[in-house]
């Protein structure tokens, strides 16, 4: 029977991909500007620009959005982040053209090895390919690959990859049809 033992929990190996200085002022940034109901979308997009985030043209920025490293985030051009959006990147995230994250909606890079007593942290990066809509209160794990339109469902839990032009739905996830135009 394993037992987990925190006292021995490092990742001093984990690079957060930015000195100290600038976490920090990001940390405060991300709080007056972001994760509050700050609404001007224009100023959004400039400071993550300037945290070395990749922006494409077109995109919004809802309020509340917590975005943990913004040096390891690529947006596409026309993407929607909505509300209370949390991309928690402790891997790189990309998000293709035409994506829309929902309310709520959480994009997990980090997790932790719970075969191992000392409670490991693992990171992976995300990738949601162009038209790719994840759904409010979604959740997309650690390594997951969303190809092109394929869609996530209000509260779904997207653990393994997700094939293009397909819904899922649950969780944790699975195919329950094809996306279709009307």
């Amino acid at each position: 029977m394993l037992r987990t033992n925190l006292s021995s929990y490092d990742n001093g190996w984990y690079n957060p991909g930015a000195g100290f200085l600038k976490r920090v002022c990001w940390y405060f940034v991300n709080a007056c500007f972001f994760t509050s109901y700050f609404p001007i979308n224009r100023v959004k997009i400039v400071l993550l620009r300037l945290f070395g985030a990749k922006i494409g043209k077109g995109v919004i920025v809802k309020p509340a959005v917590n975005i943990k490293y913004p040096w390891k985030l690529e947006v596409g051009n026309h993407v929607w982040i909505g509300e209370k959006v949390w991309i928690d990147n402790l891997a790189q995230v990309t998000l293709g053209d035409h994506v829309c994250l929902s309310q709520g909606s959480f994009i997990l890079c980090g997790n932790h090895n719970y075969k191992k007593t000392s409670f490991d942290l693992m990171t992976a990066p995300v990738f949601l390919h162009e038209g790719v809509w994840i759904g409010a209160k979604a959740v997309i794990c650690p390594g997951v690959i969303c190809f092109s339109h394929a869609v996530l469902t209000v509260g779904s839990v997207a653990n393994k990859n997700l094939e293009a032009y397909a819904i899922y739905q649950g969780n944790p996830a699975i195919r329950i049809k094809e996306r279709m135009e009307e």
